[in-house]
């Protein structure tokens, strides 16, 4: 039996996909709708896979994976999403996420990506495939792109977006920090206007290529 566990906030989508799955006869299905509670619910019964929604309250879908792989390394960890992935592949392979699959994939292809998942394979697109390609470590020629472009951030920003790069909410970070939440979220905003990006993920992964946080 192949246990999987859906992590995603819209109730009509886990229950359609858990209803979808459990057709094989195979598979046991469990849904939750909130992240607060995921890792003690992950410490009391053992999953095979996660099914991750990428866009969720307080933690999106990737930045949720980096931070449970901490925690549980062996799990296989997909995202599942309605959007297309192309602008986010890269952050995915970096977050060490075993795959993905769309919302509306037919129910043949949900089996197989789970399916490809636990044997190690990654289930892709072809027009991705055809995208592929691996981003290397910054070089000196992309940090002297960010010199070039005018971009920098200052102490406050790196700090955060380490907080970010460790998984932490916004809410810890403040914590961490010794700062307000509205101003972690203040910081937050003007890190994406220097960077012309619309996430935290997105920024972390940006500022990681042009040399302006490390990657580790």
């Amino acid at each position: 039996m192949i246990h999987v566990l859906i992590v995603d906030d819209h109730p009509a989508v886990g229950a359609g996909t858990k209803a979808m799955l459990e057709q094989e006869g195979d598979m046991q299905v469990d849904v939750i709708h909130e992240t607060d509670h995921l890792e003690s619910c992950l410490e009391k019964k053992a999953y095979d896979v996660l099914l991750l929604d990428l866009y969720m309250p307080g933690l999106n879908g990737i930045e949720l994976a980096k931070r449970l792989r901490k925690t549980f390394p062996d799990i296989k960890m997909l995202i599942y999403t309605g959007f297309d992935l192309s602008t986010h592949f890269n952050m995915i392979v970096e977050a060490d996420i075993n795959g993905f699959v769309s919302k509306t994939a037919a129910s043949e292809q949900l089996v197989t990506a789970i399916k490809a998942a636990l044997r190690d394979e990654v289930i892709i697109p072809l027009h991705l495939f055809k995208q592929l390609r691996r981003t290397e470590a910054c070089t000196a020629e992309t940090i002297e792109s960010a010199e070039n472009k005018g971009i920098s951030l200052n102490e406050k920003e790196q700090s955060i977006l380490k907080e970010v790069a460790s998984g932490f909410t916004n809410r810890e970070i403040a914590q961490t920090l010794h700062m307000s939440q509205r101003s972690v979220e203040y910081t937050l905003t003007g890190i994406f206007n220097k960077l012309n990006v619309r996430s935290r993920t997105e920024a972390l992964f940006k500022a990681q290529e042009l040399g302006l946080v490390s990657k580790s």
